[in-house]
């Protein structure tokens, strides 16, 4: 194993470095109520998909600023009592792809939800209506508005949050047995939806996205899936002037900072040669976890498939 970040031990320590907003519980308090405040005008459609262990459901409600929100449901088939359910998230400017990626869950008896993030490659709405840049990029999406209530990613985060209000809210779900998985981005969005919905039992993010951001930029590697910083300091700060006022605002929507709110039990798989989501950026939110926890690490392995881990995930879902 080569080495480009710390080594294993310094990460094992590492608690970032990007600035965490003075009022930054109140601003996901504020948050949080604005999203119960909301009718979420839930709309289930059979789905144009069959399968003989699932029935399939386009699922619509409305979240934040009045976006339309999509996401896949599966519900198994002959529920005789309310099961497990798991809340699925994908990659950065990804969707939820396709059906057939969930059958093995719900023939497992899991009621299965998957979201396509607001504005990125599936249906859900993005409202729009902020000031300042909204090209490439929604990490920096509302970072020049004043009000850092239109941070695009604050919306992305309640959106999580929601569809899991809503899966435990359904009929043939036991709230006491809800998951929330995925990689990247997803990875980064099952930490925000269970911190900010500490009832999400078990939880088993990959390569969490959205994490230190000030740690990938001093890394020099704001480039790939971060690349948006590089281009918001040279478009809009080039003298750096403004660096840690925008760093500190950054820090509303870093998941790091939420890690802490998280009761549920955590799966983590870290590839240590990730150079899209550094390691150090990884493990400044697990070591910010207190609940029970498991990080399997990866030495050789960087932003990509890891070997095992979608069985050793399966296994861990089953214990919901």
């Amino acid at each position: 194993m080569g080495l480009f970040d710390m080594p294993l031990d310094k990460l094992r320590q590492y608690e970032g470095i990007n600035p965490k907003p003075k009022d930054f519980d109140e601003y996901w308090s504020r948050s949080l109520n604005e999203m119960n405040s909301i009718d979420p005008n839930i709309e289930l459609i059979p789905a144009d998909f069959d399968s003989p262990v699932a029935k399939c459901y386009d699922l619509y409600f409305t979240g934040v600023k009045g976006a339309r929100i999509y996401a896949k449901l599966l519900k198994p088939v002959n529920i005789e009592a309310p099961g497990p359910a798991i809340i699925n998230f994908h990659g950065y400017s990804g969707s939820s792809g396709d059906w057939q990626h969930y059958l093995g869950y719900a023939a497992s008896g899991f009621t299965v939800a998957a979201l396509d993030c607001r504005g990125q490659g599936g249906l859900s709405e993005d409202k729009g209506g902020v000031l300042g840049n909204t090209l490439q990029g929604h990490i920096i999406r509302g970072l020049d508005d004043p009000n850092p209530d239109n941070l695009l990613f604050r919306d992305i985060f309640l959106d999580t949050a929601m569809l899991a209000r809503i899966i435990m809210d359904m009929p043939f779900v036991d709230r006491n047995r809800v998951g929330a998985t995925g990689g990247s981005q997803g990875g980064g969005l099952t930490i925000a939806c269970a911190s900010l919905v500490p009832e999400i039992k078990r939880l088993a993010p990959v390569f969490p996205f959205l994490s230190d951001y000030k740690r990938v930029w001093e890394m020099d590697l704001a480039k790939d899936a971060y690349v948006e910083l590089q281009q918001y300091f040279r478009r809009f700060d080039p003298r750096h002037l403004r660096k840690e006022e925008t760093f500190t605002k950054l820090g509303y929507i870093d998941i790091q900072h939420l890690a802490d709110r998280i009761k549920g039990e955590v799966l983590m798989a870290t590839g240590l040669m990730d150079t899209i989501c550094p390691p150090s950026t990884q493990f400044a939110v697990y070591n910010k976890i207190k609940s029970k926890k498991e990080m399997v690490l990866y030495p050789d392995f960087g932003h990509e498939s890891l070997p095992g881990f979608e069985d050793l995930k399966y296994q861990f879902m089953l214990g919901l």
